[in-house]
């Protein structure tokens, strides 16, 4: 008799969503079980930890209502798997891979394992295509390229949901036609962001090229574990099966990190820093490193995990880990959202260390690295000359520096704040750039080559 026959009884122990079996064979760690309740309900569990004779089992839909005595469980001798295929564009799936939108359940072509397969390094290929997102901020100045993993790091009551759903509508690859589809992964989310989600998607058609993952707030704290290894397995097939360019967005990775530390508690592990597991830099690179291009291979995926950083603390372990893994970062922050200012991203802390291999000629224009570092130089001149300014008042400024505060305000109302449904091409950002920048004296432009100057600046080119 095989161990995938054998129902084993001998459940010894509930704290909370793990589970205890003892009395067990040939069990491997990651392996899937099958847990029958004593009114005959079916839970599914993986194997956490084996021991020669007792294993630990972390059970997705929860321990509520879980008898000892009752409850049986069978090992079947193999790890999580998802069932993938092109169908799945277009389709909402819950927290286990099931259908949320009341479709028939998905056909799969395959069953691949949801922790997938380490990406060759030597295999990768460099990112360097630019993905337009219609953001300012994002699209100018910090720009996303295919393959890369940039995450947003936000804070409590700030707008990042907005912001995620406004670039899974947006987000496209410019120039020759290629297929493209969002992975949207939402984790520990409330019911209603759900509906704001799913509302959206729906109402902008977006929905026709997006595959959503779900994991309420109400649902099973376990299932935030395995709910981005579901969403990543499905991109990677999109991607490197069926020739696609993915795009990933994970929300909230804090909501993963705090599941995760909640399993590490139910386990007694010794806790790290601020009680999360020692192994979380590992787990989280697990999920960030499975974005990528590999040579040879037409698709593609790009990330972009969303936290909200506890107490607006960027030194936070959760976005501390999360930056040495990835290629920068998007802040946004509390003082621009008090402006009212959309989307409150905060510029100068913000960094995509793979910007200028997507940018430049033949991918966005000759002139945008060069704008983008002016704009940058000229805004935290602005900034400084603010502190200043509180300090002994307008009326000290000379006219260079009242033109550079006069930069600032205008380029947080005009560059950075945009509708959330407003869809800028990188063209537009940059004539935008260019208007603002002819707000200072010409010869303050020492970061822009001169060519380019003469054949974008607007007041110059009306002279002539």
């Amino acid at each position: 008799m095989s161990n995938k026959d054998i129902e084993y009884t001998t459940v010894i122990g509930v704290e909370g969503p793990l589970m205890i079996v003892d009395g067990i064979k040939d069990v491997a760690y990651n392996e899937v079980v099958k847990i029958r309740l004593a009114d005959g309900e079916e839970r599914t569990g993986q194997v956490l930890e084996a021991f020669e004779h007792k294993a630990i089992i972390q059970v997705f839909e929860g321990t509520r209502g879980l008898d000892t005595k009752l409850t049986s469980a069978r090992f079947i001798g193999e790890t999580m798997k998802l069932g993938v295929s092109k169908d799945m564009v277009g389709r909402i799936f819950d927290g286990t891979g099931n259908p949320l939108d009341d479709a028939p359940p998905i056909i799969p072509e395959e069953r691949r394992d949801i922790n997938g397969e380490p990406i060759n390094p030597c295999a990768r290929e460099y990112p360097r295509e630019f993905i337009q997102t219609g953001i300012s901020t994002i699209d100018g100045l910090n720009t996303l390229v295919r393959g890369q993993k940039l995450p947003i790091f936000s804070g409590a009551g700030l707008p990042h949901n907005e912001l995620a759903a406004q670039i899974a509508r947006q987000a496209k690859v410019l120039g020759k036609q290629e297929a493209f589809a969002v992975v949207f992964c939402a984790m520990g989310i409330t019911n209603e962001e759900a509906n704001l989600f799913i509302k959206d998607f729906e109402n902008t058609g977006a929905l026709e090229r997006t595959v959503m993952f779900l994991n309420l707030a109400d649902d099973p704290t376990i299932e935030r574990i395995i709910l981005p290894r579901m969403a990543l397995t499905c991109a990677e097939y999109l991607a490197f099966d069926l020739n696609m360019q993915v795009l990933v967005i994970l929300t909230d990775m804090t909501n993963y990190a705090e599941a995760l530390r909640e399993i590490a508690a139910a386990r007694e592990e010794v806790p790290g820093r601020r009680g999360y597991p020692g192994y979380m830099y590992t787990d989280l690179a697990s999920l960030y490193e499975r974005a990528g291009r590999i040579k040879d291979k037409k698709g593609s995926i790009t990330q972009i995990p969303m936290l909200t950083m506890p107490d607006d603390d960027i030194t936070h372990p959760i976005p501390d880990l999360t930056g040495y893994i990835t290629e920068g970062q998007i802040v946004l922050e509390r003082g621009l959202n008090k402006k009212n200012i959309y989307p409150p991203i905060a510029v100068l802390p913000c960094l995509s260390r793979l910007m200028d291999r997507g940018i430049g000629e033949g991918r966005t224009r000759g002139d945008h690295a060069g704008v983008s570092n002016q704009l940058y130089a000229a805004y935290a001149e602005g900034n400084d000359l603010r502190d200043l300014v509180a300090i002994v008042g307008e009326d000290a400024l000379s006219e260079r520096d009242r033109k550079f505060l006069e930069f600032a305000d205008a380029f947080e109302q005009r560059f950075v704040t945009q509708d959330n449904h407003e869809d800028r091409s990188i063209i537009q950002t940059l004539t935008i750039a260019w208007e603002l920048l002819s707000i200072l004296p010409p010869a303050e432009l020492k970061k822009i080559d001169e060519n380019y100057i003469r054949m974008y600046h607007p007041k110059l080119n009306s002279e002539t």
